[in-house]
């Protein structure tokens, strides 16, 4: 792998564990419906959205409640399997494929995730999917989800290389299904049940603070499973937290790191993090499902300004991750 200096990403990540303050915003929501029609509204509301916040919600997306609902009910399926089934998926690293339960470590906080993850990257699935016999429709529907989720990316993104100056397929290029060197991720998360009594502790989050290392991320949550913090803006000195309420028919998105860099620093990648549960509020377990839209490998990451030196996909996730699933921190 090509050597390269540390990443700005990482020195920005690490500063970022502490608790910081709170405050009430509006989260940017825009209605994706007519979308050839309304083409150029939509792509000044998302432009505006990501980079004066950095993170917004999308609606009328297309993709139809009754399979985001059946998405999540394989998601608990898959989860509700015996822990000696899972660990039959185990997750390749560096292809970011399969199942892990609370190794994945944040820069931010140096603890790790209260957290169960499995990850679909579709060229590296080979022998990480259940059977039939294990959890019959699952690999079948769950890669067909995949590819919604695929479309719907491309679709956003197809508005921010309008405004980028780039071709509309550009990103569609650069995350190309067919490819074997496609990296693009879906991700299902179960945080598990806490005691009603638990109080949220210093230093323990179920995800601490984080920017994503794609380009585009497509969250879908459950309405009433809240804890999603996000921190709007450039200032890390003092940030202000805000809470994101989970909704069933709204995608919450973020720009990555990825797309930061492509576009020069111009398209805001923000910190968001999930907190534990305060006194009063839901504890029961919280399921999620993030996609990352991530660029094949050997595209290369250049900025047409100079920002960042070019690095290719596959580097720069390489370093992400290695960092994500480090050392504890005694």
């Amino acid at each position: 792998m090509t050597a390269t200096p540390p990443m700005t990403e990482l020195q920005r990540e690490s500063r970022m564990g502490a608790l910081g303050t709170e405050r009430d915003r509006e989260i940017p929501q825009v209605d994706l419906s007519d979308f050839e029609a309304r083409r150029a509204e939509i792509t000044e509301a998302l432009w505006s959205a990501a980079t004066e916040v950095g993170f917004f919600q999308i609606v009328n997306h297309g993709i139809p409640a009754a399979e985001v609902d059946r998405a999540f009910a394989m998601a608990k399926a898959f989860f509700d399997l015996p822990v000696e089934v899972k660990q039959q998926f185990p997750l390749d690293k560096p292809k970011n494929s399969g199942w892990e339960s609370g190794t994945q470590v944040r820069p931010s906080v140096g603890t790790p995730d209260r957290k169960e993850s499995y990850q679909i990257t579709r060229p590296h699935m080979a022998g990480l999917l259940p059977s039939p016999e294990q959890l019959p429709g699952f690999a079948e529907f769950m890669l067909g989800f995949e590819t919604r989720c695929w479309e719907l990316a491309m679709r956003v993104l197809s508005c921010f290389a309008d405004r980028l100056g780039l071709d509309r397929d550009f990103f569609a290029r650069a995350h190309d299904p067919a490819s074997d060197t496609y990296q693009s991720t879906l991700r299902i998360l179960h945080y598990p049940e806490l005691p009603a009594d638990v109080a949220a502790e210093p230093g323990v989050w179920r995800a601490g603070a984080h920017t994503d290392f794609d380009c585009l991320t497509l969250l879908f949550q459950r309405t009433g499973q809240g804890g999603l913090q996000v921190c709007p803006g450039r200032d890390l000195e003092a940030p202000e937290w805000t809470s994101v309420v989970p909704s069933d028919d709204a995608i919450t998105c973020n720009i990555g790191d990825m797309l930061m860099r492509w576009s020069d620093d111009q398209l805001l990648s923000n910190f968001h993090r999930v907190r534990m549960p305060g006194a009063g509020e839901y504890t029961g377990p919280r399921y999620s499902m993030p996609f990352f839209a991530q660029a094949n490998r050997e595209v290369l990451i250049e900025t047409p300004q100079g920002t960042y030196p070019p690095i290719t996909a596959a580097d720069y996730l390489a370093e992400r991750i290695r960092a994500n699933y480090g050392t504890p921190k005694a």
